[in-house]
């Protein structure tokens, strides 16, 4: 039984963005664990194995993005979002909503401004190894351009949406959560990560999964990676 959610005509204290291609496998699971009096917002971005009609069947606010990119999906997601605070989290049963509740009290403390969920997986293959190797030389890189000494550049994440849609975020494709952190570095943001759990996903990777896609995410952010930081002013994201 999916917990209760908050219907689209109401305030909802956080919404979360999932990002969803064929999902229809993991989204009973994943909208089962979005904690109670939270929204889901369901990006539908043109599956065709039903996903919409199920996440709307299962309570979720449903919205739909034609055009295709992991980017277009995330951002989609957070202009229909109206929360103060809200979530991303993948759509494939590989991360659990429920882990963002410590995130949500940390940003809404004003301990930090962008948490970030760290990936620490609980069995193996839940974590391609080439996958993994992307990932931590994108944050060595990532080290370099902004002194972010961070771990990992996972989806599950949290940030308040007014200074979210202040970063002017351009990428629509798998480049969206990297720009995502380098737009807040160079913002001045407080960014911190907390450990969690990683699952193997339900269903076929649509990136990772394949050196094809890694190849074409690490290509995205490596995009990113070399835009020139913002001037003052230019994009005042952080909170005072």
């Amino acid at each position: 039984m999916s917990s209760p959610r908050a219907t689209p005509g109401d305030p909802a204290p956080v919404d979360v963005v999932l990002p969803c291609l064929d999902e229809a496998e993991a989204l009973p699971w994943v909208l089962e664990r979005v904690p109670p009096g939270w929204r889901a917002l369901v990006v539908d971005n043109g599956s065709t194995d039903g996903s919409a009609d199920l996440a709307a069947s299962l309570g979720a606010t449903v919205v739909h993005e034609s055009r295709r990119g992991f980017g277009a999906a995330c951002h989609a997601g957070l202009t229909a979002a109206t929360a103060d605070i809200v979530c991303f989290c993948d759509c494939d049963a590989s991360l659990d909503p429920g882990d963002l509740v410590p995130f949500v009290r940390r940003v809404a403390a004003g301990e930090a401004d962008l948490v970030l969920g760290r990936r620490r997986p609980e069995r193996r293959g839940a974590w391609p190894p080439h996958a993994r190797a992307a990932n931590l030389a994108l944050t060595r890189l990532l080290r370099r351009r902004t002194g972010l000494r961070l771990h990992d550049l996972g989806p599950l994440r949290a940030a308040r949406r007014e200074e979210l849609l202040a970063l002017d975020l351009t990428d629509r494709r798998s480049g969206y959560p990297l720009q995502m952190v380098v737009r807040a570095a160079d913002a001045g943001w407080r960014v911190t990560e907390d450990d969690v759990p990683y699952r193997p996903r339900a269903g076929a990777s649509k990136v990772t999964g394949t050196w094809r896609g890694t190849w074409h995410a690490v290509r995205d952010m490596s995009r990113v990676l070399a835009e020139e930081p913002a001037g003052p002013g230019v994009r005042e994201g952080a909170r005072p």
